[in-house]
């Protein structure tokens, strides 16, 4: 059973694909699950019931698709009353160089993705502080809130990952939601490359709650003000890491 947070951040990924490219996006939808560890490793996938419909797909398209990723190994299926469809991949530990090398790669789509990614998530706080949440939503913002500041370093990544992604859900934008999926994917192995260092854990509680007073508060300046703030100092981060 999924709590409520963890329903929200995979809600966010899973979106029906286009009809011309189902099998295509269907890969593409399944390894942002994965790579942003809305199901982490050792977790089980949705039972394929579930899953197609989420993804407005046959059974047929997700199985070739899961195939795919049993290859290349994200996913491994498992028979039996406890089967099903299992994530197996890890994000690898930072390494000396990693980030350089990831950097390479990206070229010069790095800025453009930080760019992205500041453009997207501070306008989803923005918006949701305008949006009146039930008790119920106020829930999920809130344990979020708690779960990625209360983290352990191994946890912090995926709990800080399933944080944005609620906000974006609580939009109730379904396009800006996976806007923000999408944008935080981007940087994910830019992210995973360096490591998780306990006072910038600390000083992204602060601003985490600074995000959530602000949409509490229904004051959409303050709620874009501190997002921007947050994710300036994560890019800050992966440039001081850069030299």
């Amino acid at each position: 059973m999924l709590i409520d947070s963890e329903a929200t951040a995979l809600a966010a990924v899973l979106r029906p694909v286009r009809a011309g490219n189902a099998f295509e996006e269907t890969v593409e939808r399944l390894l942002q699950v994965i790579k942003l560890r809305v199901v982490d490793h050792g977790e089980r996938l949705p039972p394929e019931r579930e899953l197609a419909p989420l993804l407005g797909v046959s059974r047929v398209t997700l199985r070739e698709a899961i195939r795919v990723l049993q290859q290349e190994g994200y996913v491994e299926s498992r028979r039996g009353r406890n089967g099903g469809t299992f994530v197996t991949y890890k994000p690898p530990r930072p390494r000396k160089g990693d980030l350089a090398r990831v950097a390479a790669r990206h070229g010069d789509a790095l800025n453009d993705a930080l760019i992205y990614r500041h453009a997207v998530e501070t306008g989803a706080a923005q918006h949701l502080a305008t949006v009146e949440l039930s008790p119920d939503q106020e829930s999920q913002l809130l344990e979020a809130l708690a779960a990625v500041n209360t983290a352990s370093i191994a946890e912090y990544r995926r709990l800080d990952i399933r944080f944005h992604l609620t906000i974006a859900e609580l939009t109730g934008s379904p396009l800006l939601a996976s806007a923000c999926a999408d944008a935080r994917l981007r940087v994910t192995d830019l992210l995973n490359a360096i490591p998780v260092l306990q006072p910038n854990i600390e000083h992204a509680a602060v601003q985490h709650a600074a995000v959530v007073d602000a949409i509490l508060a229904s004051d959409p300046q303050a709620a874009h003000q501190a997002m921007a703030e947050h994710l300036e100092g994560t890019a800050a981060l992966l440039r001081g890491f850069l030299g």
